[in-house]
């Protein structure tokens, strides 16, 4: 079960720690890649556009966009990705890239019925994506932080909104998921804030994730913490995969830094000039 509520205003406010308190009561489902490279549209569930209840104007509303400067073509769109894309410096100090550092264009991840991620050649819809992998790594008392940060561009803004409601669709049919072999996150909470409730401003839509991480090599349960922000054709999206001696409000505070970075980076990309 997948909550409506304002996650993302709450989360510059608050600690993600104190999110899942306000979401345990109403939702019990939903990376690596998995969930941060995106997907394929085969199944889609329409987001509903008119739920916006807050006073705040949308980034629809406050963004507005130089059509001359959307990516209408691959190649744009790749030129694109690579002027937003999160690089190791927007998550902070000490991040560095891990091996491979981008994933292979030519693919991106599916969840499958089985509720296994796997790579597939992306969808119609997508004129580009691309995911880059980080790494925190570890220090005495404290494991790796495994990071990722991806950047999706589609055809149309409709498109991106199909994006969006996949993956609050994907939380609710596979509450535990196979990122890959000896990888499995469960034990979702997912949340969606449109543009414009409380103080969510910075993007059209915004869904979040937050769950426990089991891996083979390192262990578990950890802190696993996933966002994803759509506006006009594009989404983007950190995760956060958590070791041993680190706490929720480290993992949370990289993911949250490297989405706004890419937020911004994006809105500086498409707006209109002066």
């Amino acid at each position: 079960m997948t909550c409506h509520v304002p996650l993302r205003g709450v989360r510059y406010a608050l600690p993600l720690a104190l999110v899942t308190v306000l979401l345990a009561g109403c939702s019990g489902a939903a990376d690596d890649p998995g969930k941060v490279e995106k997907r394929d549209a085969s199944t889609r569930a329409s987001p509903d556009p008119g739920g916006s209840t807050g006073a705040a104007p949308s980034a629809e509303q406050s963004l507005v966009p130089d059509p001359a400067r959307l990516p209408k073509t691959r190649a744009e769109a790749r030129d694109f990705i690579d002027r937003v894309i999160a690089g190791p410096d927007s998550f902070g100090p000490g991040v560095v890239k891990r091996s491979p550092y981008e994933s292979d264009p030519a693919t991106w991840p599916v969840l499958g019925e089985d509720c296994v991620w796997q790579q597939q050649k992306p969808a119609y819809s997508v004129l580009a994506t691309l995911t880059r992998s980080f790494e925190l790594p570890a220090e005495p008392g404290k494991g790796p932080v495994r990071l990722g940060a991806v950047v999706t561009v589609h055809r149309t803004r409709e498109d991106a909104a199909w994006e969006m409601a996949e993956s609050i669709e994907e939380s609710m049919r596979c509450p535990t998921q196979q990122l890959r072999e000896g990888e499995l996150i469960g034990s979702m909470v997912a949340a969606a804030l449109l543009g414009g409730e409380a103080t969510q401003t910075t993007s059209e839509d915004s869904l979040s994730e937050m769950g426990q991480y089991q891996s083979s090599e390192l262990g578990g349960p950890h802190h696993y913490a996933w966002q994803q922000a759509q506006t006009l054709q594009f989404t983007v999206a950190v995760t956060g995969k958590g070791a041993k001696g680190r706490t929720e409000r480290e993992i949370d505070d990289l993911v949250v830094q490297a989405q706004a970075a890419m937020l911004v980076r994006l809105q500086s990309a498409v707006e209109k000039q002066n």
